[in-house]
């Protein structure tokens, strides 16, 4: 698969947004406080965080790094109630702001567009909703959680496996074959265990091993917001 350019991946990540956003418009309130894949955070939660991480450049960021004392959970936690609204109707407007920036920390935009999917399906799947991301916006997720670590430990998760989309162009390593679709590849890699059910092969186990044992700790609560 050709190698995309940056701004066709934020055109990619700015539909992923906007698809989010439809299907976060239709959401009861009990389900804007549905528990999702990503640690303690609630479905308002993790759109506040998405607003936040489209609105930070890089100093921005790091001058928020730096008023969190390079933590990065007491960093997130803190912008994510700068951008969380007072209902969840506030919450989403706020979100709907963003759907089109391409701000970001650092030029990894493969990451970017990652946070983007990985977030969107945390809460997809906690509430079963059906939609998934394009294969155009996942493939070049996958190929660079697969060569790096960055939010995520994805490169460790997956070092010395095969791992094979059946749905997709996407393949990456050598070793014990993990296959099936593209999103669970990415998802695992990410760290996100659930989505170990839709993998087949014998770096399956291995790959689940992986995950138990690096499963990240829930977000830090931080009330001292600035």
């Amino acid at each position: 698969m050709a190698k995309s350019s940056d701004s066709d991946l934020w055109a990619l990540a700015h539909a992923e947004r906007a698809a989010l956003a439809e299907d976060l418009a239709i959401l009861s309130p009990d389900q804007w406080q549905h528990q999702t894949l990503c640690g303690q955070w609630d479905v308002e939660q993790v759109v506040a965080h998405l607003t936040a991480a489209a609105s930070l450049n890089q100093w921005q960021w790091l001058r928020s790094m730096l008023g969190a004392r390079f933590r990065p959970d007491v960093h997130n936690q803190r912008r994510l109630q700068e951008h969380r609204g007072n209902t969840s109707a506030q919450t989403l407007v706020q979100f709907c702001a963003v759907i089109n920036s391409s701000i970001a920390p650092s030029s990894h935009t493969p990451a970017y567009l990652g946070e983007v999917l990985v977030h969107a399906q945390d809460i997809r799947h906690a509430l079963g909703l059906p939609r998934t991301p394009s294969i155009d916006a996942l493939t070049p997720v996958a190929e660079f959680y697969a060569r790096r670590n960055f939010t995520v430990a994805s490169r460790t998760h997956a070092a010395g496996l095969q791992l094979k989309a059946d749905d997709g162009p996407f393949t990456a390593g050598t070793g014990p074959l993990v296959t099936g679709p593209t999103v669970a590849l990415v998802m695992t890699m990410a760290g996100r265990v659930p989505y170990l059910d839709y993998l087949q092969g014998a770096g399956v186990p291995t790959l689940r091993s992986r995950l138990d044992s690096t499963a990240p700790e829930p977000p830090q609560q931080d009330d001292n917001v600035s």
